[in-house]
Formats: structure tokens, sequence, C-alpha cells
């Protein structure tokens, strides 16, 4: 007959991710003639619960690789963004968002310029990001557990009398 018992383990009761477009401003020294190039670098986040909600708290810095004076001179001009994201991730089977529970944030598509602008000497940027949580939390399960004897094979020792003649019975010569 087959009873059950219950497990209580860690497992994901919730995931998500978000996919999102940031506009940012970075104000060179130089006025700009055109932008050479940018990107972001640095990337560095956590994810905290905030009444049931996840926080996601990050920053990255925005290089900026523009030519001036009528083209003729280039520079880089680096500034640190930071952000909030904020997810409401639907958890399983009635799991709540609680300081007990883990939260795992992970960029699945680190952020990237998507589009930049000159106007009036400021850089505008577009910023795309994607970021997934996943809600580690206790659980339950539930097991069946058979009542069956246990199916260890039972070995014996040999005497040693046996293990004597068994040394006694090899020649001393086996190697030819």
């Amino acid at each position: 007959m087959a009873s059950y018992k219950e497990i209580v383990t860690k497992a994901v009761v919730g995931k998500a991710k978000k996919n999102s477009v940031s506009k940012f401003v970075v104000r060179p020294e130089e006025t700009p003639d055109t932008i050479l190039g940018c990107w972001v670098i640095n990337h560095n986040f956590e994810g905290r619960n905030q009444n049931g909600v996840v926080s996601i708290n990050g920053a990255f810095d925005v290089n900026v690789w523009y030519s001036y004076n009528n083209d003729t001179k280039t520079a880089v001009s680096t500034k640190r963004f930071n952000y909030e994201d904020k997810m409401n991730i639907r958890l399983k089977d009635g799991a709540r968002l609680n300081d007990a529970s883990e939260i795992i944030v992970r960029s699945l598509n680190q952020p990237t310029v998507t589009d930049v602008k000159i106007n009036n000497g400021d850089v505008n940027l577009s910023i795309e990001k994607e970021l997934g949580v996943e809600i580690v939390g206790n659980t339950m399960i539930k097991v069946s557990v058979e009542d069956d004897p246990d199916d260890y094979e039972v070995l014996e020792d040999l005497d040693d009398e046996e293990v004597d003649n068994e040394i006694n019975s090899l020649n001393d010569d086996y190697l030819n």
C-alpha cells in the first residue's frame, strides 16, 4: 500500500521578463558635430521586494565618441546613469512575495544604444534592455512512498579456509 509524504523545497514560483526603452541625455564639454560611436558598459543591478512588487535598481556607464571643431577633433564623454524598473510578477499556486523570497535578476539583453541624435549640443540617446526575474520561494510537493521491503542483495564473506585454498592453488609461475 502506498502512502504520501509532503516535501517542502525551494522552487521557482514566479518568472517574468520586461523589455524597456529609456531616453537619456549626455552633455559633452564641446559641442559635437558627429557621433562616431556609443556603447554601454559596466551594467549592474539587483532586485528587491517593495510591497509585493519587484523593484530593480541598476546602473550603467554610457560612452559617447564624437567629433567636434568642424570634425577636426574627437573626444569621448562618459556618464553614469541609474535606473529603477518595477515588475509586478504573478506567482504560481498562491505563493506570495515576501522578504524570505529570493529574487534573481538576469540581463537577457544587455543595454544597447538603439538611437542617438545631437540636439543643441546635447546627445539624446535611446537605450534598450531586457531583464528577466525569477522568484524562488518555498513550495510543497507530494510524493508516493512505497512500503516494499529492501531489495538489497545479501553478500556472504568467504571462509578463511576457502581463501587459503584459493591462494595455495595459484601457480607460482603464473606470469610465464
